[in-house]
């Protein structure tokens, strides 16, 4: 089966390098993804680095095991999901619109479990309200954004 691949952009008012650092916090971004906490697994950022994600409600949930496989600051991140049942590639990118102003472009490129293909139209939509949704939280907190947690 072919993969799914969605992408949606923000806006953000805030320079490039103040939408990467809150971007890549990874301890925070819990506060802006809805449902999730990512933790980094030690060592430095980059190729290579570790991130589990958990998402879910009410103690279900899904885990999200990723490698960073691209990491140029402060334009574009690129993570491997390669968990049991998120498999893929996925990150970010950030564009500059000025000297104050970024736009943040999110994206997914998914293989579907088994079964996938069968429930996908129906998840589908749920899966995009929700990254809109963080991507509008995001937004407003690099507005507020001034370092780690």
């Amino acid at each position: 089966m072919r993969p799914i691949e969605l992408r949606l952009n923000v806006p953000v008012e805030a320079p490039p390098e103040v939408v990467w650092a809150a971007a890549t916090d990874w301890a925070r971004q819990g506060e802006w993804m809805l449902g999730t906490e990512v933790h980094a697994l030690g060592g430095p950022d980059g190729p290579g680095a570790q991130l589990v994600a958990v998402t879910g409600f009410r103690g279900l949930g899904v885990v999200d095991r990723m490698e960073i496989v691209e990491w140029r600051p402060p334009q574009t991140c690129r993570v491997r999901h390669h968990g049991r049942l998120i498999v893929g590639d996925g990150g970010f990118d950030v564009v500059r619109c000025g000297n104050a102003a970024s736009t943040f472009l999110w994206w997914e490129r998914l293989v579907l479990p088994p079964g996938g293909a069968l429930v996908w139209p129906v998840v589908r939509p749920a899966f995009v309200w929700g990254m809109r949704r963080s991507l509008t939280a995001f937004a407003a907190f690099c507005r507020g954004y001034s370092g780690g947690g």
